[in-house]
């Protein structure tokens, strides 16, 4: 395990500040910046001192994997990648030539502390998948890869569905995505609290 500190504007906040803190964070990165899984992650580094490629690295893993809206939510998978920062198996434990049971059970146990966040979203909304939280949030699933012009990727056009996903209140409503991703960001703070990863 990796120990970490809040950094030095949190470190006055109680345990119940603290988590309102991440959650309030979250939320605001993902309406802002977008992106739910690097906004979830962008949340912990805000508040905890960790390397900046660990928000890097959590870039396209949104909207159900690179924005096809077929996999994970993304504030699930920035959980893992920043829980994993602190209880991942260490690169020095991993092998291409011989296999090992400590390599092995240290995946087990990283996979146990993200497995929490997992059970959380269940319990909030009865999946982790992207386009079943857009369904039961929104009504529909929305793919944000839709474009009046297929040459325009980056398009922000009036009817297309990434416009309706916004009209819907997808990065917005606080009962949506980005509510989606401030707890996610206060369920790793918990962890992280709760385990003594990141003390004051």
């Amino acid at each position: 395990m990796i120990k970490s500190k809040l950094r030095e504007k949190y470190r006055s906040l109680s345990k119940d500040q603290l988590l309102e803190k991440a959650h309030e964070l979250g939320f605001n990165f993902e309406k802002n910046s977008t992106s739910c899984s690097q906004s979830t992650v962008a949340a912990i580094h805000e508040m905890v001192e960790m390397d900046d490629v660990v928000v890097r690295v959590a870039c396209s893993s949104c909207g159900g994997q690179a924005r096809d809206v077929l996999g994970t939510c993304g504030a699930v998978v920035g959980a893992a990648i920043a829980l994993d920062y602190f209880f991942g198996r260490p690169v020095e434990q991993m092998s291409y030539s011989e296999f090992s049971s400590e390599s092995a059970d240290a995946v087990v146990d990283s996979s146990l502390i993200a497995k929490q966040i997992n059970q959380k979203f269940i319990e909030q909304w009865g999946t982790i998948l992207c386009p079943y939280l857009q369904t039961k949030q929104m009504g529909r699933h929305f793919y944000f890869w839709d474009t009046p012009d297929s040459s325009d990727i980056y398009s922000h056009a009036k009817g297309t569905d990434l416009d309706k996903f916004r009209q819907a209140g997808g990065g917005t409503d606080p009962d949506k995505c980005s509510h989606n991703v401030g707890s996610a960001a206060r369920w790793v703070m918990e962890i992280l609290l709760e385990k003594g990863a990141v003390t004051p």
